[in-house]
């Protein structure tokens, strides 16, 4: 009786109070060993594919993701790994032995080809890697609940992420800057004001291709100024000058790296 009513007591005292009193009670046995541990989990976050427009959910680019796996164990691990895409299938369970010391991964690719997805749209999801307590040889036949997370810690799990808004990779581009005269338009289209004065277009250029400079030039007269191909006829230019200039194509990409931590299923 005399427990009973001190017990009534304390859940009588302020919420504050029954935090600090609980905070100082230890944890029966019972609480300790009531789940046995099954697995070690890690889940992935991938992101795979293209977004050619604004329509989100991430900026128009390319993306890419690479999970990496590393046995820290001095022993072989057995992994079972799955993909799952959001709002959509889950694919089928994947058995994998890592040898101490090695390491292996799963990328963009090998995803979309489990579910046999051949379009670049950007699909999203985890990756889901479990080990099965029976291939930790740490915790015994028992499997008993790890005394850290940090000790249950077999795997060294990080996820690479790239970004990339262009198309091709960064490269040397040669560039044309090209000096003219508009000297005759029969077309009236173009401002009189651009008549015999020396203007000038800056325009990407192939290595060793022929072209046709003043083609260039009335091709762009064309598109600013609405002209047909009969208008084209009507009109004169004079090249003066050519020049060629090297540059590099923009670098626009990002990349991050996360690590994994895991957590104990049972």
């Amino acid at each position: 009786m005399f427990e009973t009513s001190t017990t009534n007591v304390l859940i009588r005292h302020s919420y504050y109070g029954v935090l600090c009193i609980l905070a100082l009670l230890p944890i029966s046995a019972s609480a300790q060993t009531s789940s046995p541990v099954q697995d070690i989990v890690y889940t992935a976050k991938f992101v795979c594919g293209s977004i050619p427009d604004g329509n989100g959910p991430l900026r128009p680019g390319h993306y890419d993701t690479s999970v990496s796996m590393f046995n820290k164990k001095g022993y072989d691990i057995g992994i079972l790994w799955i993909a799952t895409i959001n709002d959509g299938p889950t694919s089928n369970s994947i058995l994998k032995t890592l040898k101490p010391e090695t390491s292996t991964g799963i990328r963009c690719s090998d995803i979309k080809g489990i579910f046999g997805i051949e379009t670049r749209d950007l699909i999203e999801g985890f990756i889901i890697v479990k080990i099965p307590t029976s291939s930790l040889r740490g915790f015994g036949s028992e499997q008993t609940i790890p005394e850290s997370v940090e000790a249950a810690d077999a795997l060294d799990v990080q996820i690479f992420y790239t970004a990339n808004a262009l198309t091709t990779l960064p490269h040397k581009v040669a560039e044309e800057k090209i000096s003219f005269y508009v000297v005759q338009d029969g077309t009236g289209k173009i401002p009189k004001e651009m008549y015999r004065k020396l203007l000038d277009v800056t325009v990407p250029s192939a290595l060793n291709e022929i072209t046709n400079t003043e083609e260039k030039v009335k091709s762009l007269l064309a598109k600013k100024y609405d002209l047909d191909e009969g208008d084209l006829g009507k009109i004169t230019v004079r090249i003066k000058d050519v020049s060629i200039g090297v540059g590099a194509l923009l670098d626009d990409h990002a990349i991050s790296l996360h690590v994994v931590k895991p957590y104990v299923s049972s």
